[in-house]
């Protein structure tokens, strides 16, 4: 008989201590390349081992080089956390390992992800019609929601990309704010566009697209896609989306956005107005493990025209079963064949927290990037951006200075955030995204920085 209890006891007891003490574990890795090695590699095993021991050895090997992203004062990067529910949906995704690529292969997983993918497409505040592809993160969704849009341009202009591909194929402009995710770049590579395409169009001082440089730079010639930007990188600023989408489709262009953060804030009353205009675009990619906070392997692509996501996702095969009754085989919307259901913590996430849940914690790190930039602007700390989601951007009078007050930081360990390089300047980046960061830990934290501050220009 298997030993199932003995492995997975020992997963939960190790999992449940270390949520436990997130919030007052260090928040940074305590050790280096080497002793991870040390501690983790070894000879190739010659033979079996006892499963409970590898689990606990391999939580104890890991232990010291955990960045503890799930932490209420863990600020480097757009990253969630995990909500109850969905981590715990997440653990019997596995549990079940359905292959959810085709309905045949788990009805369950692709009714799960059916009804999971109208929720999100109500919530963003979209188009009934609009078809969803749950892809691994931001990237994949930009590239799946570019292909759409990559179909769609050149099936205008008389060219079936997926048949001919792009050799002898009109050219394609790609026309993206000078401030753009790199993700988008990394796409354009991957559909065989290359980064030449891209029009920069020029931004204004928080970041967003200008839509007077935009306009100038359309044109009726080539087949166009425009790539709008909701929530930029570091200071989550948006494209005035309504004039974008007006713009664009006066000249038949795609238009593409980048919500990968950003997007979850149409589900807050007070922030959605900043969304206006969302439902015109032609497609969105965005993230579930940032403000929805369900574990990572969970991106969104979505598609006001279903035909054109099809027809760049889709394929036929003799040997699979794929179902001519109008039921939902997802391979039709996503690039991978097989994957883990990853529509299911989605579904879960959604179902517990219910609108007003997401909407809370959206507002509520709003809310607390805000106290985290008044914080520190009252510590003379000089405020970058307009606050306008969950992004702080600050400096601390110098590249120099801003740069050893964010490498400090982060050794001290009250806190992490990372550091970036802004207009020419280097600048510490604050992202709040995560759902247990409360008013306690906005302070511990913005204190720490302040202090590692001092300390630096006394020394």
């Amino acid at each position: 008989m298997v030993d199932w209890e003995g492995p997975l006891t020992e997963a939960y007891e190790r999992a449940t201590a270390y949520l436990d003490g997130l919030p007052e574990r260090r928040v940074g890795p305590r050790a280096t390349a080497g002793e991870l090695r040390e501690a983790l590699g070894g000879p190739l095993p010659a033979g079996p081992t006892d499963p409970r021991k590898v689990v606990a050895r391999l939580a104890e090997g890991v232990e010291n080089g955990l960045l503890p992203s799930g932490s209420g004062r863990f600020f480097g990067f757009v990253f969630g956390g995990a909500t109850p529910a969905s981590l715990a949906a997440d653990w019997l995704t596995t549990t079940w390992d359905q292959n959810a690529g085709l309905y045949a292969a788990s009805p369950a997983a692709a009714v799960v992800e059916e009804v999971a993918a109208a929720w999100l497409v109500e919530l963003f505040g979209l188009p009934r019609s609009t078809s969803v592809g749950f892809v691994t993160g931001a990237q994949m969704a930009n590239f799946t929601g570019l292909a759409a849009a990559r179909h769609e341009v050149l099936r205008r202009a008389g060219w079936d990309v997926e048949r001919d591909g792009l050799v002898g194929a009109p050219p394609i402009r790609v026309l993206a704010g000078a401030e753009r995710h790199d993700t988008i770049d990394r796409a354009l590579r991957f559909l065989g566009l290359g980064t030449n395409c891209i029009v920069p169009i020029a931004v204004d001082d928080q970041g967003r697209m200008r839509v007077d440089a935009l306009d100038q730079a359309l044109t009726d010639d080539v087949p166009q896609i425009v790539c709008a930007q909701v929530g930029n990188v570091n200071t989550g600023a948006i494209d005035r989306l309504p004039e974008i989408c007006a713009r664009a489709h006066e000249h038949e262009a795609w238009v593409h956005v980048d919500g990968a953060f950003g997007l979850w804030a149409a589900v807050s009353e007070q922030l959605s107005p900043l969304l206006e205009g969302i439902e015109l675009a032609d497609s969105w990619a965005s993230d579930a493990h940032k403000w929805l906070n369900v574990p990572y392997d969970s991106g969104l692509v979505l598609c006001a025209h279903p035909e054109p996501h099809r027809a760049a996702m889709s394929i036929r095969a003799a040997y699979l079963i794929q179902d001519e009754n109008g039921e939902r085989d997802s391979l039709d919307f996503n690039p991978e064949f097989s994957r883990r259901a990853r529509g299911i913590p989605v579904y879960a996430a959604i179902r517990a927290l219910g609108r007003s849940g997401i909407a809370d914690i959206v507002d509520r790190c709003h809310a607390m990037a805000q106290r985290f930039a008044e914080t520190l602007a009252a510590g003379d700390v000089e405020v970058l951006n307009d606050v306008v989601l969950n992004q702080v951007l600050v400096r601390f009078g110098d590249d120099e200075l801003t740069r050893q007050v964010v490498t400090k930081v982060q050794q001290e360990g009250t806190c992490w955030m990372s550091g970036t390089t802004w207009h020419g300047r280097a600048a510490m980046r604050i992202s709040v995204t995560n759902w247990t960061t409360g008013p306690s830990d906005i302070d511990r934290s913005a204190n720490a920085v302040l202090r590692v501050r001092d300390e630096l220009i006394r020394s």
